[in-house]
Order: structure tokens, then C-alpha cells, then sequence
């Protein structure tokens, strides 16, 4: 399975994004299209890290994206780590950090 990106985040792990995902991302939210810069950046330098509390493996990184159209301004990338290495699950859009 080949990656979309793979980068180093703001606590020096590394984070990818496969073609399975991307695909996955894109079907659920279709609207992501022309947010795949976004979704690195947001996990190079976000606003805010928060855990999930339904599973310790995974965080979600926000970043306020402010010439977005709408009430949906801070875009959230989930991701799972595995041995050391995350890989994004989702990305999408919500009104509020959680």
C-alpha cells in the first residue's frame, strides 16, 4: 500500500496517510478533496492535540482554517499509532474543538 505523504509531527512522530485512507477520507467526506495540504499541516503545526476518549491510541489534531466558507472552520485529523506510528484514520471538518 503506497502513502499519500508521510510526515514528522510536533512531538517527532511520524504520521502517514495511505491511498486506503485517502480513499476512505474522500468517500465519507468528499468535500476533502482540496484540503490534502491542510491535513499535513495541521499535523506538522496544530492548534491543538487532544486525546480520544474512547481509545488511548488515538488523537485528534485541529487546525482553524479561516477562509473556509461556513461554520466549520477547524479541521480535525484523527490518527492511530501503532507501535510508535501513526497513520491518519479521518479527516473532516468541525464547528468546535473537542
Amino acid at each position: 500500500m503506497d502513502d499519500i505523504f508521510e510526515v514528522i509531527d510536533k512531538s517527532r512522530r511520524k504520521i502517514r496517510l495511505t491511498e486506503k485512507q485517502w480513499k476512505h477520507i474522500l468517500k465519507r467526506h468528499p468535500d476533502m478533496i482540496n484540503y490534502l495540504e491542510e491535513i499535513k499541516n495541521t499535523l506538522i503545526n496544530p492548534l491543538k492535540i487532544t486525546d480520544y476518549s474512547e481509545d488511548e491510541e488515538v488523537r485528534y489534531y485541529y487546525k482553524y482554517i479561516k477562509y473556509k466558507d461556513g461554520p466549520y472552520k477547524y479541521l480535525l485529523v484523527s490518527v492511530k499509532y501503532l507501535n510508535g506510528d501513526g497513520f491518519v484514520v479521518t479527516a473532516y471538518f468541525e464547528k468546535h474543538i473537542k
